[in-house]
């Protein structure tokens, strides 16, 4: 007997799709700014906690918040060794070496710097993991009533940088069927970037004149197919990024760790 045929998958609706991509970008406005002005360790913490409880609603699957959040990882621990060894001592000194000085306040800072990258990376992959960019072009017409010329430039960076993580992909797979690409990471790393960066120059020198024969560099007014409008999700959405961010500095303030980035 035959198996049954295998029906497609289909992408699951979760809450976040019926939010409006301008609303977005205004809640990592809200995401971000009060952790800019704190520098503590438990607002970060908190904020982060909170995201992470938050996944299943921005419909991304753990796994690929990990995998996304891997350049966030690689980078954080280097903010914060600089912090650590060059920040205003305090407290006890551990450690001393010409200009760097490891002290109580500077691993303080240290694990407050690192978590803070991680606070302020991680709501960008969660918003903006399933925004497509039709929709975030109508949001940005409609709503942000941006002029269609730099919305226009917008969707087609977006495209673009599909295509050329697709193109780097067959690249790598290239170079290693030929036998070149098991050996040298970091040497084949600059090689390839090179190679990208050229095909990002024709490219983008071939999109710009196609657009312009086409009549996107007029600014003659535009209509667009698919209406973009707020509704209640919206509102909503906004509520919880100030709720989140309320609690993440409530909690630095009510621990006592609350420290503003200029004092």
């Amino acid at each position: 007997m035959a198996a049954p045929a295998r029906v497609p998958e289909t992408r699951r609706d979760v809450f976040l799709d019926g939010v409006n991509p301008v609303s977005k970008i205004l809640a990592m406005i809200v995401l971000s700014i009060p952790l800019l002005l704190t520098i503590d360790w438990v607002s970060s913490t908190v904020a982060i906690a909170i995201e992470l409880a938050l996944v299943p609603v921005c419909g991304v699957a753990f796994a690929d918040v990990l995998r996304r959040c891997v350049p966030l990882l690689a980078f954080a621990p280097i903010a914060g060794v600089s912090m650590l060894l060059y920040a205003e001592p305090g407290g006890r000194v551990y450690a001393r070496f010409l200009l760097a000085t490891v002290s109580d306040d500077s691993i303080a800072l240290a694990i407050a710097v690192a978590l803070r990258v991680l606070a302020l990376g991680l709501p960008t992959i969660l918003l903006f993991s399933r925004v497509d960019a039709t929709e975030l072009a109508d949001a940005l017409a409609q709503v942000g009533r941006l002029p269609a010329r730099f919305v226009l430039g917008v969707v087609a960076g977006v495209r673009l940088l599909g295509l050329f993580l697709e193109d780097w992909r067959s690249m790598e797979l290239a170079r290693r069927a030929r036998g070149v690409g098991d050996s040298g990471a970091l040497r084949r790393f600059f090689s390839m970037a090179f190679v990208m960066l050229v095909f990002a120059v024709r490219r983008g020198s071939k999109l710009a004149t196609a657009m312009e024969a086409r009549g996107f560099g007029t600014d003659a007014p535009r209509t667009w197919a698919r209406p973009s409008t707020l509704s209640w999700r919206d509102a909503v959405f906004l509520l919880g990024c100030l709720a989140v961010m309320g609690a993440a500095i409530g909690s630095a303030v009510a621990s006592g760790s609350f420290r503003f980035v200029g004092s």
